[in-house]
């Protein structure tokens, strides 16, 4: 019985010297004014050969491949198989950036 209340009496020492708490130190806050607000993103203009022929001006130019580099290239306008690079895959009337 005397060696249980030691250990009883042992491990209540033991456990009031382990029980201390931990108060951080107050650090002074940084006080900063009103933030700007982000800058607002550009508006990107869709893509494709319909918007693309609107904004040209003469879309039989699109047509040339003599034209000048102003009405754009036709890998601007087409999509290409992942599996086969050199071939196309369909045309991109409207093309939409998220």
């Amino acid at each position: 019985m005397k060696k249980l209340f030691a250990i009883v009496g042992m491990s209540l020492v033991a456990s009031v010297a382990f029980a201390q708490t931990y108060t951080a130190p107050v650090a002074p806050r940084k006080v900063t004014g009103p933030q700007k607000p982000p800058p607002p993103l550009p508006a990107r203009e869709p893509g494709g050969v319909i918007p693309r022929a609107v904004r040209g001006g003469n879309p039989l130019q699109m047509l040339n491949p003599r034209a000048p580099a102003r009405y754009g290239t036709a890998q601007q306008s087409v999509t290409v198989k992942p599996e086969d690079p050199g071939k196309w895959n369909g045309i991109k009337l409207f093309e939409i950036y998220f």
